[in-house]
């Protein structure tokens, strides 16, 4: 007998628009499955044999969600970037420890589930899986009348990504006249939602005002520009690691330069990073300008332009710069290692 339930559905939860959630979504998961994956879709669990080949294999595991961003999704009603920055969000932290992403799981909340929109956040996700070279072996589609508005949901998810124990990036091995090394973000990325909504009164505008062109910004939109997803940093610096030692890495998030840069910098040392070396994009010229936003809390919330740094030696800034050119990635030199009892000296 095929499962389902009247009564269930007359409280507001249709679980045949779960299967149907599930049947389109097939898709869109079976390009992220690898060899290490052992289950299909709808056990218990998602089943993933650990790679061979490491000596003393540590696991890395890293979880967040997309926040506030959500908002400029119902808003826009575009459903299938968002979870490429879930999945961002994720494997780029997990990535700052010299780890492999593995796999990710995700979770979506919603207060009606209607599949054809459920298939699109997953669409996304699996986007940002396949970027990511990681498995999406599980998940959860949650329907709660009540508690969410209809046309809203919430999302979010969790990486496992694995490294060798002596392959660890903790920071440890960063010494004074080391470089730091900037790797250019999309965009907003997926912080500081909360002010910008303030800042364009996202609340109250309209669709089409949203998406009318701006100069500033190119002649994308508002809405265009605050919608890029995430950009995933994770097969880039797989790379380069096998060729340059990686000494820190900082995935420039919520707190912007001054709360993430420090977390992979030593006690005693500091980056000195002058603000004419950031290469900042017109989108936060425009939230600083129409929010009148202190220099200092821009450079505390957003990542300004900087989605990743890294720390290499002196020695190897300028092969590390040519790996990643080569990789059509606009790095550049940010800054340098130096003495200090502040960790960031921004100048």
């Amino acid at each position: 007998m095929k499962s389902c339930s009247e009564s269930y559905r007359r409280a507001g939860v249709d679980i045949t628009a779960g299967y149907r959630a599930v049947e389109l979504m097939k898709q869109y998961i079976a390009r992220t499955m690898t060899e290490n994956v052992l289950s299909g879709l709808g056990g218990f669990g998602g089943l993933f044999e650990l790679p061979e080949g490491l000596k003393k294999p540590v696991l890395v595991a890293g979880t967040d969600g997309v926040g506030t961003k959500l908002k400029l999704s119902f808003l826009l009603k575009r459903y299938d970037t968002v979870g490429i920055d879930c999945v961002a969000m994720c494997v780029n932290d997990v990535i700052c420890c010299g780890a492999r992403p593995l796999f990710f799981l995700d979770y979506i909340a919603c207060g009606k589930n209607v599949p054809e929109r459920i298939a699109e956040l997953v669409k996304g996700v699996s986007e940002g899986c396949v970027q990511a070279g990681s498995s999406l072996i599980g998940g959860e589609t949650a329907e709660m009348p009540g508690f969410y508005p209809e046309d809203e949901y919430d999302l979010a998810g969790f990486s496992v990504g694995i490294v060798e124990k002596g392959r660890i990036i903790d920071g440890r091995g960063v010494r004074e006249g080391d470089r730091l090394i900037a790797l250019p973000s999309s965009g907003v990325h997926s912080n500081g939602f909360s002010l910008i909504r303030k800042v364009f009164d996202l609340d109250r505008i309209s669709k089409e005002e949203a998406e009318e062109p701006l100069a500033l910004l190119g002649g994308r939109s508002l809405g265009e520009s605050l919608l890029l997803p995430t950009r995933i940093y994770v097969k880039p610096l797989l790379s380069l690691m096998e060729r340059v030692e990686l000494k820190g890495l900082s995935h420039i998030t919520g707190g912007g330069f001054y709360e993430n840069i420090p977390r992979s910098i030593p006690d005693g040392l500091g980056a000195r990073i002058r603000k004419r070396d950031v290469r900042v994009l017109p989108i936060f010229r425009l939230i600083e300008e129409r929010g009148e936003i202190p220099e200092r809390d821009m450079y505390n919330t957003f990542n300004m332009g900087v989605g990743m740094t890294l720390i290499v030696s002196r020695e190897q800034e300028e092969k590390a710069l040519s790996l990643l050119l080569g990789m059509g990635l606009s790095a550049y030199s940010l800054g340098e290692i130096v003495s200090s009892r502040e960790k960031l000296l921004l100048e």
